[in-house]
């Protein structure tokens, strides 16, 4: 049976990576949540490739691997040390079917956990680009201020370096005033 810790959230999450633009799961860490073998996992998935086009699941490259096993280091030494293959690294599209494919009740279990984390984080995922989109447009109307502004003190300057003009005084001179 597996351990609650396994399963919360937090560890799904982390087990969550940004590979070609989009959220993906690596074959190792699946195998592990859903306590089986990383062979076993892979053996299920080619006895079924009709069932995982390349947009839900995909073979990572060396250089992929390379850099995500660069990006992990506590677990490259459990997880990816030893394996042979290149992981596969599934979409959530993938991970829908890969449920599809492993049918223990602790697959099925562990499916509905990953779907709800997925779900969550594209929920969060939608209200930061809310804000971004906000806060961008906040940046545009201070560009716009900040314009105005450089005119404004562009215009003082101008004010304040003029030379003063002599001007002919307006109106009646004093008869012991001289010009």
């Amino acid at each position: 049976m597996l351990s609650i810790k396994v399963l919360e959230e937090n560890n799904i999450v982390k087990k969550i990576y940004w590979i070609r633009e989009c959220k993906v799961m690596i074959d190792s860490d699946l195998a592990e949540l859903y306590g089986v073998e990383t062979k076993a996992l892979k053996q299920a998935v080619k006895r079924n490739l009709l069932r995982f086009p390349s947009d839900f699941m995909f073979e990572l490259t060396k250089e992929e691997f390379d850099y995500l096993r660069s990006q992990n280091v506590t677990s490259s030494n459990q997880n990816w040390g030893g394996s042979r293959y290149l992981p596969m690294a599934f979409t959530e599209q993938g991970l829908a079917m890969l449920a599809s494919v492993l049918k223990s009740e602790t697959a099925i279990k562990v499916h509905i956990k990953i779907i709800r984390v997925f779900t969550k984080l594209r929920s969060l995922l939608s209200s930061n680009k809310e804000i971004l989109l906000d806060l961008n447009e906040l940046g545009k109307k201070v560009d716009e201020h900040d314009e105005n502004i450089k005119i404004i003190f562009e215009y003082l300057k101008k004010m304040i370096q003029a030379p003063e003009v002599k001007r002919e005084r307006i109106g009646f001179r004093r008869k012991d005033e001289h010009i």
